[in-house]
């Protein structure tokens, strides 16, 4: 099936005019028509925030129930000990001055980096290179840590980060097309439960204005807001 008659007969799963509670997306994503891989799925979502107000930032981090379904590539700075606690989680790449000039000289084959607190000083000249890809490691979201080997341990499991982009906007990943019906409705729920609980004090109003459940090459389905802003 040509990818335009696959898009076309896609689309006609949804009714633009109407909103889908969590349960009824799923099940048209698991309808559609689908491509030679597993697709990843996403969550996409517009906040009720002020992005120009730094007290508004929404970002966070969490490990989903059912992981991601994705292989994650870990990069950990790290030195004696911890270095050694990093190896014993799991962690794909473990080291420091090596690891910074090989990142230096163009290598990225990894999906996250995680560093030791002591080590951020001499990492903070990779920053033009891991933070316009977001992989500079940031306390905030739990990256820059002595407990190394719990983190890794998490990444690895599943292990999502997520945060607000300078017009409100907000993408996650939330598992894969082949995932159960069951395990992708709890990962959705958790990773919006985690969002939610990352609301900003100053913010005011509708919290969740529109939320998008697709796959990668899929179609687009809008969820119930109201549903979602009454997540506990």
């Amino acid at each position: 099936m040509k990818r335009g008659k696959r898009v076309i007969e896609n689309k006609k799963l949804v009714d633009k005019t109407k909103k889908y509670s969590i349960d009824e997306a799923i099940d048209i994503l698991k309808k559609t028509k689908k491509v030679k891989f597993d697709e990843t799925v996403e969550l996409s979502m517009l906040l009720g925030v002020d992005p120009k107000k730094s007290d508004q930032m929404v970002r966070g981090a969490t490990t989903l129930p059912h992981g991601t379904g994705k292989k994650v590539r870990v990069l950990v700075f790290a030195n004696g000990d911890k270095a050694k606690e990093a190896i014993e989680a799991g962690a794909d790449y473990v080291g420091e001055d090596d690891l910074i000039e090989k990142i230096s000289n163009g290598f990225l084959d990894f999906d996250l980096v995680i560093s030791t607190p002591e080590l951020m000083k001499k990492i903070g000249k990779l920053g033009k290179i891991l933070g316009t890809r977001g992989l500079m490691p940031n306390p905030k979201v739990g990256t820059v840590t002595k407990d190394i080997g719990k983190v890794v341990n998490e990444a690895k499991r599943g292990r999502v980060q997520f945060k607000m982009d300078k017009n409100a906007n907000l993408h996650t990943v939330v598992g894969k097309i082949s995932f159960d019906k069951e395990k992708l409705k709890e990962n959705i729920i958790h990773i919006l439960t985690e969002i939610k609980r990352a609301k900003p004090q100053s913010a005011k109003g509708t919290y969740f204005k529109s939320v998008t459940l697709s796959t990668t090459m899929g179609v687009g389905v809008p969820l119930d807001t109201a549903e979602i802003n009454s997540i506990k």
